[in-house]
């Protein structure tokens, strides 16, 4: 839930500064609880469509707040009217500071759009209807607002998963299905159905001189396109977890692997339940990357009172589902939630040890809603999605989320 905090000045406004993948434009405050993302209309349908008729879905999504439609001519009334569920949150200052970002990004669009047009004319002297956006930027004067889903943590480390084999949709003209079908004949999203778009790692790689200044390895497009394959695809993704030089040792890493097939599972299943179509979304895996600050979350998020039914022979352990989080119980053990209804046990001495199934109690979300966030998996980028009643479950995300199923489960062991 977004806090009652003040949201700063523009002069403390910056890029979001988390975003592996996907286009320029988007910014937050510097604690990124707010996401404001340049969008087109069909991605604010499929939003309202899922949090209107489909809330299974709209679980798997970040917290949609609405959506702006700013231009060189809007003002604060404009904000206030259109985003009621953040407005509230936001000082004067900052609506009129969005005001003349929203100015800016007029211009921005204008700017796009001309270098289109000069794309478009180029293209036609060689006989091509279609280049890629070379900008990164969206001609538009849309944005969603979304709850950021890296908020709260301390070191995110996040991975972009671009899923499908299939990465164009039907409106996509013959040269841009051509370059997607190349992409997809190249990649993992040919063999696995995902592509890794984008990765952050706190403190990761072999060599430090490759951190940027806040110490993160940042793996950009190219590493899933040149250098991931269907031979490397699970040590990469290894990478993104398991890191000693972050204190995150096999067995704690094997917990937050554990945890993530647990989410991709109850993605698989609204997946396999729901009509869509979507082309290029992506799979968002964000977990704390600073071990020390890991096991602290897991240590915060535990409850300290036992449920009566409990008794000193047999004490009954506790779990807390935020952000479907790992917990420890009343013996110092991580909880890891299972999708059958049960929950895995890990005893922490200082490792994570060997787990064992336990029964799984209730909690008050509303407890541990400030506590420092474990690990959170949404699904992200709608621009070519679409609800399909009547033709079946997307298959062609579903192999992708299937796969990434088995991989972490091979991480988990």
């Amino acid at each position: 839930m977004i806090s009652n905090r003040e949201i700063p000045k523009h002069a403390d406004l910056q890029p979001y500064n988390f975003a592996v993948a996907g286009h320029d434009g988007t910014l937050c405050d510097p604690e990124g609880e707010l996401f404001i993302k340049p969008c087109v209309q069909q991605e604010i349908d499929f939003y309202e469509k899922a949090f209107k008729d489909h809330p299974a879905f709209a679980d798997l999504m970040p917290e949609y707040l609405g959506t702006l439609v700013l231009n060189d001519a809007s003002d604060v009334h404009d904000i206030e009217e259109q985003i009621p569920a953040a407005v509230e949150h936001m000082t004067q200052h900052f609506k009129e500071e969005a005001v003349r970002m929203a100015k800016q990004h007029a211009a921005d669009v204008a700017a796009a759009e001309a270098a289109k047009e000069a794309d478009a004319l180029a293209a036609s002297n060689e006989n091509v209807s279609w280049k890629p956006n070379k900008s990164r930027k969206i001609a538009t004067d849309k944005s969603v607002v979304l709850e950021n889903a890296a908020y709260g943590f301390k070191r995110p480390n996040i991975l972009d998963a671009k899923l499908g084999q299939r990465l164009w949709a039907d409106d996509a003209p013959m040269e841009k299905r051509k370059r997607f079908d190349e992409i997809t004949k190249v990649t993992t999203n040919g063999s696995h159905g995902f592509r890794i778009a984008g990765m952050r790692v706190y403190k990761g790689g072999e060599n430090p001189d490759e951190w940027d200044q806040e110490g993160y390895k940042v793996y950009n497009k190219d590493h899933g396109r040149l250098v991931v394959n269907k031979d490397n695809v699970v040590d990469e993704i290894r990478k993104f977890i398991f890191n000693p030089r972050a204190n995150i040792d096999e067995d704690l890493g094997r917990a937050v692997a554990e945890a993530f097939v647990n989410d991709l599972k109850r993605v698989e299943q609204v997946l396999a339940s729901s009509e869509t179509r979507m082309y290029s979304a992506s799979l968002l895996f964000t977990f704390e990357g600073d071990g020390d600050a890991l096991r602290a979350a897991i240590e915060n998020q535990t409850p300290t009172t036992p449920p009566k039914e409990a008794t000193e022979k047999e004490p009954v352990p506790l779990a807390s589902r935020v952000d479907s989080g790992i917990v420890m119980d009343g013996e110092g053990e991580i909880i890891l939630p299972q999708g059958n209804g049960t929950t895995i046990n890990g005893v922490i001495e200082g490792d994570v040890k060997v787990l064992q199934l336990a029964g799984e109690a209730e909690s008050d979300d509303e407890e541990f809603a400030s506590l420092p966030k474990i690990y959170s998996l949404k699904l992200i980028d709608f621009a070519h999605a679409t609800w399909v009643p009547g033709q079946g479950p997307d298959e062609n995300s579903l192999f992708g989320v299937r796969s990434l199923i088995k991989i972490f489960e091979e991480l988990a062991k």
